[in-house]
């Protein structure tokens, strides 16, 4: 048996390395970007005017209801329809990543993400402007499977979790600028939203650059049987020549995965049950923190609150910037302290923020009027606190941990279900938030908060540690050693091979 010390294959980090890193991770600025662009184009009253009119002239009435103006399914479809999309793209994208490789997913997640930036800017109509959410979706449901896939299998193992944090960095990027468009754009009369919505073909055309820059992973060419292109790849990504060991080691894992030819069905025998598992739910404990509801919603939330909306666009750039400066906190801390500490602290901490944001809300917000300005201010600290909490665990841990459990012969499919499950669950708060917001009113937040306690609950008893673990060794250094997953595993089937 190896030494339960980490090891550490020879590596340094090049230029082109970090080439390859954040052109790669431009996938997250793409994601990111739709993610804050929805909430803010939402509230435009131009948009709503030309598509929703009833949901205009509900939030123009003089006695409007705070918790019910932008109740309307259409308006939520918006929103929803990318992520219905993303779901099932999701699984052709997990196809394409076995068949064609990491890099030319990324390249084809590019180029949906520019067809429905154009649509979704030149729309006229309502399913023109639908449409161009689905191929958006598709973007996504590309992007958001061979993006993390590439970061993790390029990074050296003392590095994976901050390289792989990488994606969410750029997702929580994403965000911010998006907020800081919107809130320029909508003193645009009357197409301001328009180039909101078309400004997402920047960072699509980036990636498109970047993705023919950017070096296959070696897992990929090994796995497809061009063993020498991998073998060089390696070489590239570590800067160095001495890669012999560690290409061992990817040799061995894909001879393995070789055996199995239908890898969804390995994914529902015993042994892929542990992996499996966590990654769905840690994709749905992900999205029921109800960092989403916020994120999409940002502005709407905030003119609930009784902000104006200029003011309440402002208040979302302001948690987009707490988001992207909180997730470097991740980058530092995930490979030193380990994912499950930083899991377990975000809990804590956004359970007290979203249980003080319904009480206050309970307490001080009826149907009509506002919140003084003292406890507004009070509202967006504390959601700036919960946001602070949720960009350094659960926002790039729900990304690094499905991508580093899986062995390489079930990576693409086990991936898969962590992406479907998480534009589900996304779709599912994005149709449904505003209408919970009108029913529940301050309980929503009591809702999420719920939801926080069982996640807490989930990691401590039953989410491993895989920090420093090599990726290809996680099964006999991690799953095999838990005190509850251990018995799916029999010690009867081939090893993985073990680097003393």
């Amino acid at each position: 048996m190896a030494s339960e010390e980490t090891i550490v294959f020879k590596s340094k980090v090049t230029g082109y390395v970090l080439a390859c890193w954040i052109l790669a991770a431009f996938g997250g600025l793409m994601f990111g970007y739709d993610i804050g662009i929805s909430g803010g184009v939402s509230g435009m009253d131009d948009f709503l005017i030309k598509f929703f009119p009833k949901v205009h002239e509900r939030k123009m009435h003089a006695n409007e209801n705070n918790y019910c103006k932008y109740d309307d399914q259409l308006l939520q479809l918006f929103t929803s329809s990318l992520y219905l999309a993303a779901l099932v793209a999701s699984f052709f994208a997990s196809r394409a990543c076995t068949v064609l490789g990491r890099k030319l997913t990324i390249l084809m997640a590019s180029t949906f993400f520019i067809l429905g930036a154009v649509f979704s800017a030149f729309a006229n109509t309502l399913w023109v402007l639908i449409l161009g959410r689905i191929l958006f979706g598709i973007g996504v449901g590309f992007g958001n499977e061979a993006v993390p896939l590439f970061l993790t299998e390029v990074a050296p193992a003392q590095h994976r979790g901050a390289v792989n944090i990488l994606f969410q960095l750029f997702v929580t990027i994403g965000i911010f600028i998006a907020n800081l468009v919107n809130y320029g754009t909508s003193t645009i009369h009357p197409n301001g939203w328009r180039i909101s919505l078309g400004l997402a073909s920047i960072p699509a055309v980036v990636l498109l650059m970047g993705s023919l820059v950017i070096t296959e992973t070696p897992s990929s060419l090994v796995e497809r049987g061009q063993e020498e292109k991998g073998k060089s790849a390696l070489k590239r990504i570590r800067g160095v020549d001495d890669v012999d060991a560690e290409f061992q080691q990817i040799v061995v894992a894909c001879e393995q995965a070789r055996q199995v030819k239908k890898p969804f069905q390995k994914l529902f025998k015993r042994s892929g049950i542990p992996p499996l598992t966590i990654a769905i739910f840690i994709q749905i404990f992900q999205q029921f923190t109800g960092i989403n509801a916020i994120m999409f919603y940002a502005p709407v939330l905030f003119q609930t609150l009784g902000f104006k909306s200029d003011a309440s666009l402002l208040s979302s750039v302001i948690t987009g910037l707490v988001n992207v400066g909180s997730t470097f906190v991740s980058i530092y801390a995930v490979d030193k302290i380990g994912r499950r500490k930083l899991l377990l602290e975000a809990c804590v901490q956004m359970l007290i923020s979203q249980v003080a944001i319904g009480t206050i809300l309970q307490t001080h917000l009826g149907v009509t009027g506002s919140l003084d300005k003292g406890l507004a201010a009070v509202v967006v600290c504390l959601v700036c606190t919960y946001v602070m909490g949720f960009a350094w665990s659960w926002g790039p841990m729900g990304w690094l941990v499905p991508s580093e459990i899986f062995p390489v012969e079930t990576r693409t499919a086990g991936f898969a279900f962590a992406v479907s499950s998480n534009m589900l669950c996304t779709f599912i708060i994005a149709q449904a938030f505003l209408s919970m917001l009108c029913h529940m009113r301050a309980f929503i937040f009591f809702f999420f908060s719920a939801w926080i306690l069982v996640m807490g609950i989930f990691v401590w008893f039953l989410l491993p540690e895989t920090k420093g673990v090599p990726i290809d060794l996680v099964e006999e250094r991690v799953w095999k050693q838990h005190p509850v997953w251990k018995k799916f595993f029999d010690d009867q089937g081939p090893k993985r091979l073990e680097m003393a």
